[in-house]
């Protein structure tokens, strides 16, 4: 991977798509394809001229798209399964529907109940056994 050069400009040890595929070993096309799922470091650079300044990437970005990467190969999981995994820790609501299906399929167990839910629900059989509201 490159090596950040210093503190000379901006774009030190900034590379192009190619030239990150190649130090990350996948493909232009593959990174293009993370990038559209939301895999890939949101660019700090704004659009130049006409908008058709190249996105580059810096030392940090090839580190942490390594790291989605292997992330990728230790789990044998494809880039869209890991996109949808980070959706669902960052929406809660999202978290709760797979927590739902889990729960269902019986691969996930409910969430403990507590003491004070419980008492109350007793407390309310009680009451309708006697007529209660």
């Amino acid at each position: 991977m490159p090596e950040n050069r210093g503190a000379g400009s901006a774009d030190a040890g900034a590379v192009p798509i190619s030239a990150a595929a190649d130090a990350l070993g996948v493909s232009a096309r593959s990174l293009r394809y993370r990038e559209g799922l939301g895999l890939l470091p949101v660019t700090k650079e704004q659009p130049t001229g006409r908008g058709h300044r190249h996105r580059r990437f810096s030392p940090e970005d090839l580190r942490t798209i390594a790291a989605g990467l292997e992330l990728e190969r230790g789990f044998d999981v494809a880039p869209a399964a890991l996109a949808f995994a980070l959706r669902v820790l960052a929406e809660p609501e999202t978290l709760a529907a797979v927590r739902s299906y889990g729960e269902r399929l019986g691969r996930l167990a409910p969430p403990p109940a507590r003491a004070m839910d419980f008492e109350k629900q007793k407390a309310l059989r009680l009451l309708r056994a006697r007529g209660g509201p």
